[in-house]
């Protein structure tokens, strides 16, 4: 009896799945249409491309026999319903010869008049009441046009029109300055001074003059001749009415060739003398002339251009890995105790010295405020058996224009002169002045 109602009970839970998992007629019916839209309108989409492929067929044959066919109009212009697509139709057997082109429009056209009746908006006896329909178009017409040049129309001048004079200038890649200044100074000078000379009162003329070229794209040479002279009289010297203070003719030039926006390939030419003989006080003996010494350094290298803090910080950096220098001594003085060629470095006797060494030279220009400037140069030649160090500082206060004070500061090292007992191969050199001044 158990088994009996399981086997009724599982037979009415398998009969209820089925009936669940069997699908109803209106789920059948949904489906049947949905793919029967499906196809239709898939259908259209594939009777119209061979409609439109036969259409093209055609014109492509027409095009190649150097004609055009006129009728294709009837498919573009507002729809119109015309005689010929259901006269075709409802004849019983075929007439005259076959006209794809016209057989292909009027099927189009007929197929449209029977889905979309909405769309049309005239019909033939219409047209034929206003002028007919022309249907033999077969050749398109050829109009022969002629181009005619257009001509601006000539402008009369005005009489009181004035001649204009045009003036091209050249560009100038040139840029000149200079600076001069003529002050009174006070100068402490040390003992042993290479070029002589003492501490005292002066006065003192500068000359700066600059000339450079740039061409704002690859080449840029750089010229600057340097002319200091200054004299002095000291009451304890009795030999001696007037002596040097400072003297220098320095001539910097350097040939840049661009590598990147700041660094420059450079061939650097420095020579540089004295004006006057340099004597020290209550002494006969000449310890520097024109042309004793002359130097000449001429070094190849690298140049960086010095820009910062909005341009109040100028100047360049020279670098040289190869660098020979060449000093000159015109005279010869035989003294008791030294000869004039070895205060120099030179060897006994002897007029040249060549050096080949390394180089270095730095030239910044620092705007502190509005009227006070400093200048600093710094140079450096070594062969690595001897080294020449030297450093000028130069501080400018401008009161105006014209009237200004300077602080010069140099220091100076050289290994190969003969070695002071208190300073050494050190060398110092001090003034200030105050004075007139100008710059351009």
């Amino acid at each position: 009896m158990y088994m009996r109602n399981l086997l009724i009970v599982l037979a009415i839970f398998l009969a209820g799945t089925a009936y669940a998992q069997k699908p109803s007629k209106q789920s059948r019916y949904i489906e049947y249409q949905e793919y029967q839209v499906n196809k239709n309108y898939t259908d259209s989409l594939v009777a119209c491309r061979e409609r439109l492929d036969s259409l093209q067929a055609a014109e492509e044959a027409l095009a190649e026999a150097g004609l055009s066919d006129g009728r294709f109009y009837k498919l573009f212009a507002p729809l119109t319903f015309y005689h010929s697509p259901a006269r075709k139709a409802l004849r019983l057997s075929e007439q005259g010869g076959t006209d794809e082109v016209g057989d292909e429009i009027d099927n189009t056209l007929l197929g449209v008049y029977l889905e979309r009746p909405d769309l049309v908006v005239n019909s033939e006896d219409r047209l034929s009441k206003v002028g007919g329909v022309v249907n033999d178009i077969i050749a398109p017409i050829q109009q022969d046009v002629e181009l005619t040049e257009q001509v601006a129309p000539e402008v009369e001048p005005a009489d009181d029109t004035p001649e204009v004079d045009v003036v091209v200038t050249k560009p100038n890649f040139w840029t000149i300055k200079g600076d001069y200044f003529l002050q009174g100074l006070q100068s402490y000078i040390s003992g042993n001074w290479y070029k002589g000379g003492e501490s005292n009162y002066s006065v003192l003329g500068s000359i700066t003059m600059e000339a450079n070229y740039n061409n704002k794209q690859k080449v840029k040479w750089d010229n600057k001749l340097e002319m200091k002279l200054g004299f002095l009289t000291s009451k304890t010297d009795s030999i001696h009415r007037l002596k040097t203070s400072d003297d220098l003719l320095r001539l910097t030039s350097k040939l840049g060739l661009q590598a990147t926006k700041k660094w420059y390939y450079t061939l650097q030419l420095l020579a540089y003398t004295q004006f006057w003989r340099g004597y020290k006080s209550n002494d006969y003996h000449v310890y520097s002339d024109i042309m004793s010494p002359f130097n000449l350094n001429i070094s190849l290298g690298m140049d960086y251009n010095v820009e910062a803090w909005n341009k109040k910080l100028t100047g360049t950096i020279h670098l040289a890995p190869f660098a020979y220098n060449f000093k000159y001594v015109d005279r010869n003085w035989f003294g008791d105790v030294e000869n004039f060629t070895t205060r120099y470095g030179l060897d006994l006797h002897k007029h040249t010295l060549h050096d080949f060494g390394s180089q270095f030279t730095v030239e910044l220009k620092w705007a502190i405020a509005d009227n006070l400037t400093y200048q600093t140069r710094m140079y450096g030649f070594t062969t690595f058996k001897r080294v020449e160090w030297e450093w000028e500082n130069t501080f400018t206060f401008n009161f105006n224009k014209y009237i200004s004070t300077k602080l010069f500061v140099y220091p100076r090292f050289d290994d190969s002169t003969v070695r002071d007992g208190h300073h050494g191969y050190f060398q110092f050199k001090e003034f200030m002045s105050i004075g007139f001044s100008y710059s351009f």
